[in-house]
C-alpha cells in the first residue's frame, strides 16, 4: 500500500492541469451515452454476475480525453478513455474504465502522479524516464500502438481496462479476467469534423446513422499470469468473446456520476492490484471537490 495521501495526490494532479474543482481531476472532458450490454454464453459459463446472464442490461458509457483540462481541443494528442457503467437487474452497478494504452507503466500511485506531472514537460520527460527505467517498456509500447494520438473518431481506437478481476462461476470456481473493448466499425464518416469538440461531434453524427458497437473481449489468465499488478504482461491467457456493448444515444450531462473500477457486484472480485485498491480513495477526494 502506498503512503501517498489521496488529498495530496489530487492536489498535485489538479495543479498539473490547472483544472477547476467542478471538473474531474483526470478525464475532465467527456460526454455520456446510453446503451446496452449483452453477454455471450461463454461469458455466462465463466461468471455468475448478473450482467453476464445473456439478457441485455443498460449501460452508461463515457468517452473522454485523458487530461485534467476540460477545455482542451480534441485535436491535441492524448490518451482517450471509454468508461462503462453496467446497471444490473437487481439495482446494483459495476464499472470498467478503459484507456487506449494497453499497458500501465507502474504499480505505484506515487510514481503515477509523478509521471503525470513530468509528462507535462516534454523537454525533461526523458530525464524522468531515465530515473524510472521500469516504466520505459510500457511507454514504448504506447508509442508503438499510438495510445497517445489525435484520432478522427473515438471508434478508431481499442480500449483496455488495465485491471484484472476475479470471476466466480455458478460452482464458485475462480478465473482471473482482463477486458478489451474492440470497435466493430472503424470506418471514417464521409463528413469531416475539425472543431475543438470534433470527436464528440463525430460521435453525434455516427449515432444519427445507427448504434455504435464494441465487442468485449476477455483474456482469461493462464498459469504464471499475475492478476495482482496492473503492469503484468500475460503470456498464457486464452481469449474469448464476452459480449457486445451497443451505444444508441447521447445523454445529457450526468455529472457528478462516478465510474469506479473498484465497484464490483456478486460474482466479481477485486485483485490485490495496488493501483486498483488506491483508486476509490482518490476518487472520493476528487468527487468531494466536484460536489
Amino acid at each position: 500500500m502506498t503512503d501517498l495521501d489521496p488529498v495530496r495526490a489530487i492536489d498535485r494532479l489538479r495543479a498539473t492541469f490547472g483544472g477547476p474543482d467542478r471538473h474531474r481531476t483526470l478525464h475532465a472532458k467527456g460526454r455520456f451515452y446510453a446503451g446496452t450490454f449483452t453477454a455471450t454464453p461463454e461469458a455466462a459459463a465463466l461468471g455468475r454476475a448478473g450482467h453476464l446472464a445473456g439478457d441485455p442490461v443498460p449501460v452508461v458509457v463515457r468517452w473522454s480525453n485523458a487530461g485534467g483540462d476540460a477545455g482542451v481541443p480534441d485535436k491535441v494528442p492524448d490518451i482517450r478513455g471509454m468508461a462503462v457503467k453496467f446497471r444490473l437487474p437487481d439495482g446494483t452497478e459495476t464499472d470498467l474504465l478503459g484507456q487506449t494504452s494497453r499497458r500501465f507503466p507502474t504499480d505505484s500511485p506515487e510514481e503515477f502522479v509523478a509521471m503525470t506531472e513530468a509528462s507535462r514537460h516534454q523537454a525533461t520527460f526523458p530525464l524522468f524516464l531515465l530515473r524510472h527505467p521500469r516504466m520505459v517498456p510500457a511507454i514504448l509500447d504506447g508509442l508503438r500502438s499510438k495510445a497517445v494520438s489525435s484520432p478522427r473518431s473515438f471508434t478508431e481506437r481499442t480500449y483496455y481496462p488495465i485491471h484484472a478481476y476475479g470471476w466466480r462461476d455458478a460452482d464458485d470456481r475462480l478465473s482471473w479476467v482482463r477486458y478489451i473493448f474492440v470497435p466493430q466499425d472503424t470506418a471514417p464518416l464521409a463528413q469531416a469534423f475539425g472543431g475543438p469538440d470534433r470527436l464528440f461531434e463525430e460521435m453525434s453524427a455516427r449515432l444519427a446513422q445507427g448504434p455504435v458497437r464494441y465487442d468485449v473481449h476477455l483474456q482469461v489468465a493462464g498459469p504464471g499470469d499475475d492478476p495482482h499488478r496492473a503492469t503484468s504482461v500475460w503470456k498464457h491467457a486464452r481469449e474469448l468473446l464476452g459480449g457486445t456493448i451497443e451505444v444508441t444515444e447521447e445523454l445529457p450531462d450526468q455529472d457528478p456520476l462516478v465510474f469506479d473500477p473498484a465497484r464490483v457486484v456478486d460474482g466479481i472480485e477485486l485483485s490485490d492490484d495496488p493501483i486498483l485498491r488506491y483508486r476509490p480513495s482518490a476518487y472520493s477526494e476528487s468527487i468531494s471537490r466536484r460536489t
